[in-house]
């Protein structure tokens, strides 16, 4: 059971109030992920289309904090995810967004940047569908933004995780295909 109207959702969304989010490409997530292939496959083809219509890029970075600032009581375990996935790398005009946290909206300037811009509709792409992908959508959400989530474009290292998401994400959000967000692009 759906909590709100897609169709409708869908009507709002164009290529001037759109943002893609290319959440945590880097090498080490990419290579841990169930469907690689697929996945860089797919994430190229709506980073082109961004491109191609004109809608802004934002990637984001996990980025540990200074080591002196590290906390002290580690929840989670340290990683270094690596650089950003050479077949997906941002071109000039993109955006690198360093963050610390699950969500794209904890202790960076994206809400604001979106604020200013006019952009209300967030397409997420990216690793892991599950953590930060799910969480930065239910916050966006929370925000007033309309979250989009790429389903041929996000993955994980767990598919079953990710399968899960996609099936709670589709309850609350607008779960597409790469082509029916192209399509909307193009009006």
């Amino acid at each position: 059971m759906s909590y709100f109207n897609p169709e409708e959702i869908k009507k709002l969304i164009n290529k001037n109030n759109s943002v893609l989010v290319v959440w945590d490409v880097q090498d080490t997530l990419v290579n841990s992920i169930f469907n690689k292939e697929e996945f860089i496959v797919k994430t190229k083809e709506l980073i082109e289309a961004a491109r191609s219509s004109g809608v802004p890029i934002v990637y984001t970075m996990i980025t540990p904090y200074p080591e002196r600032f590290q906390p002290k009581v580690n929840l989670r375990r340290i990683l270094n995810p690596g650089d950003i996935n050479k077949e997906v790398y941002p071109k000039e005009g993109d955006v690198i967004l360093r963050k610390n946290t699950p969500s794209i909206f904890v202790g960076t300037n994206f809400e604001l940047m979106l604020r200013h811009g006019g952009y209300v509709a967030i397409v997420f792409t990216g690793i892991a569908t599950e953590i930060g992908v799910e969480t930065s959508a239910r916050h966006a959400q929370a925000l007033g933004f309309i979250p989009v989530i790429a389903k041929e474009a996000v993955s994980s290292a767990d598919k079953q995780a990710h399968e899960r998401s996609l099936a709670n994400m589709t309850k609350l959000s607008l779960v597409l295909s790469n082509k029916e967000i192209i399509e909307l692009w193009q009006k």
